[in-house]
């Protein structure tokens, strides 16, 4: 997935081959094009267990793709373990093991809006960060 995500960025990035990148684009799903639309001009960096997650700052989420967080020029992206389970018409309980991070280790149940039934989990992975290619100098 990650892979399929960095030839998007690099597909969306390309001023020269407009068929080429045509071709790659088709084959990703509309919320990895959401994605890449995100990350555009971004470089990842190590992926960290945990995520400091002070202030009111929310999740997005992008169907059946990733959970992405901003914290100032970091935009982090976790593609969880479940990308399946990510579902924008459902509402996210997160249980967090700490009041001031969010970690891999943390659960996140899902709920219909409909009928506030228990529709599934969400299984946390490393949160990839990405920044600006140019501040990575």
């Amino acid at each position: 997935m990650l892979k399929r995500l960095a030839l998007a960025t690099v597909a969306i990035t390309m001023l020269a081959a407009p068929a080429v990148q045509a071709e790659d684009q088709a084959e990703l799903t509309k919320g990895e094009m959401k994605l890449a639309k995100m990350l555009d001009g971004r470089v990842a960096g190590e992926p960290e267990r945990c995520i400091r997650t002070i202030g009111s700052r929310s999740i997005t989420r992008i169907d059946d793709t990733a959970l992405v967080y901003r914290d100032g020029d970091t935009i982090w992206v976790n593609y969880t373990r479940s990308p399946g389970a990510i579902d924008d018409s459902d509402y996210m309980v997160i249980d967090r093991f700490s009041a001031t991070s969010l970690c891999r280790t943390d659960r996140i149940t899902t709920y219909s809006r409909a009928g506030n039934f228990f529709s599934g989990v969400i299984f946390l992975d490393d949160f990839v960060p990405y920044r600006a290619a140019d501040a990575e100098g």
